[in-house]
């Protein structure tokens, strides 16, 4: 990822490297949003000159369940979490097939009132030799890789007294500095978020009392000082990993029928959280135990969903709602706040970065190439892929994109080779 001048490249550089330590090889897609959950596939070269007519060659497809949870993708296996009747169903396929390799189950009593959907929101989390699965009832599961046995799974939305929100269950934990850190969201217990010994599913700490979010925990480092930093119902926090210690934290949110549901992107010691419904975007800088707010704005970034990506000073975001009108691509320096450019009725979708290249899966079920260029909105390939609503969040690894519906997941090849 190359930055601006301004930007301070060497402390991008242990971010990443703290991250690389934890996850996969290269070219693998272990959880949301990507190794480091900021949407970028580092060392992807892409073909993405197809026809429009026929769109980039599908490998294979096959069907799912119900559910919005994308895959994650690590040492040619995908994870892919849904639902089949009243079992919430994790299973592991080749990645280049399709072909099943083991299958995971357990009983869900989740019934879906608002999104029409009643499976898995989440996004397995691959960490290690296993693989971590939070359904949409609040049901947490440990499984093995290699061969799909259920380690220990616990109702953790039962344990703490947890709301299920507006659509259940779905803020993807994450695994960090040897801690499953899941958005639980039990306040009456202060348990707002909790840290579970990944191996045994014991509570290690818990702490902060607030509902959950939509939002997946990133983490991060900066001047040494570790941070996984959360979005709950009403609130950004950042924990230290190992004990839960709160490092800082600020009002986030809104009361009433709102939402927070796009991750924190950060750039190098600042990071940006954004949400829609008149909540807007904050721009802060991060402490070692203090934070510091450079601006709030709702003019500038009002996103429902879509987690946006940064790249050479320049932040990629998809601005308004699917509820509310088209919503509009949109370039624009954080620190200035100018935006560069915008694609106005541009619609919904979740940016992923290869090299110079935006991939932009639509929730109309078109795929829509763009260039990371500041200059100009400049489009590059589209295709469609789905005739129906895709909301789930695609999965590039190694030259293979995955997207899903609630009916199919499908991989296409998108390698230059």
């Amino acid at each position: 990822m190359q930055l601006s001048p301004r930007w301070n490249v060497a402390a991008v550089t242990v971010v990443v490297a703290c991250w690389a330590s934890q996850f996969a090889a290269a070219g693998d897609w272990p959880q949301i949003l990507g190794p480091q959950r900021n949407g970028v596939a580092a060392g992807e070269k892409l073909n993405t000159n197809w026809k429009a007519s026929e769109g980039p060659k599908e490998l294979w497809q096959k069907p799912v369940g119900s559910g919005l949870a994308g895959v994650a993708v690590v040492k040619g296996v995908t994870y892919v979490f849904h639902r089949l009747k009243n079992q919430e169903l994790l299973e592991a396929v080749d990645a280049r097939t399709g072909k099943s390799r083991w299958k995971a189950s357990w009983p869900t009593d989740y019934d879906d009132t608002i999104a029409g959907d009643n499976g898995p929101r989440c996004v397995p989390v691959v960490s290690g030799d296993h693989v971590y699965a939070f359904g949409a009832a609040g049901t947490l599961a440990c499984i093995q890789t290699q061969d799909g046995k259920i380690v220990w799974s616990k109702n953790v939305g039962a344990d703490y007294n947890a709301p299920r929100g507006y659509f259940g269950v779905g803020s993807t934990p994450i695994v960090d500095s040897g801690v499953l850190i899941v958005n639980v969201g039990g306040p009456a217990d202060k348990a707002g978020i909790v840290g579970f010994d990944p191996k045994t599913g014991d509570e290690l700490w818990k702490t902060v009392a607030d509902t959950a979010s939509y939002s997946a925990p990133v983490a991060t480092t900066v001047n040494g000082v570790r941070h996984v930093i959360c979005i709950t119902r009403l609130k950004c926090v950042s924990l230290d990993p190992k004990n839960g210690k709160v490092r800082f934290e600020f009002p986030f949110g809104k009361r009433g029928p709102t939402v927070n549901g796009a991750s924190p992107l950060v750039m190098n010691d600042n990071f940006l959280v954004t949400a829609s419904y008149g909540i807007g975007a904050t721009l802060a800088k991060i402490g070692t135990s203090s934070v510091d707010l450079i601006w709030s704005d709702d003019e500038i970034l009002s996103s429902q969903y879509s987690t946006p990506v940064f790249v050479d000073g320049y932040v990629y975001a998809v601005e308004g709602r699917q509820d509310a009108g088209p919503a509009s691509l949109r370039c624009f320096d954080p620190l200035t706040k100018k935006i560069a450019w915008e694609k106005e009725g541009f619609g919904l979708a979740t940016p992923i970065l290869a090299g110079n290249q935006l991939l932009l899966m639509r929730t109309d079920g078109e795929l829509v190439v763009v260039a990371a260029n500041p200059k100009a909105y400049q489009e590059l390939a589209k295709a469609t892929l789905f005739d129906n609503t895709t909301r789930a969040l695609p999965a590039l690894s190694n030259g293979l994109l995955y997207v899903r519906d609630t009916k199919t997941l499908k991989c296409f090849d998108l390698s230059a080779n």
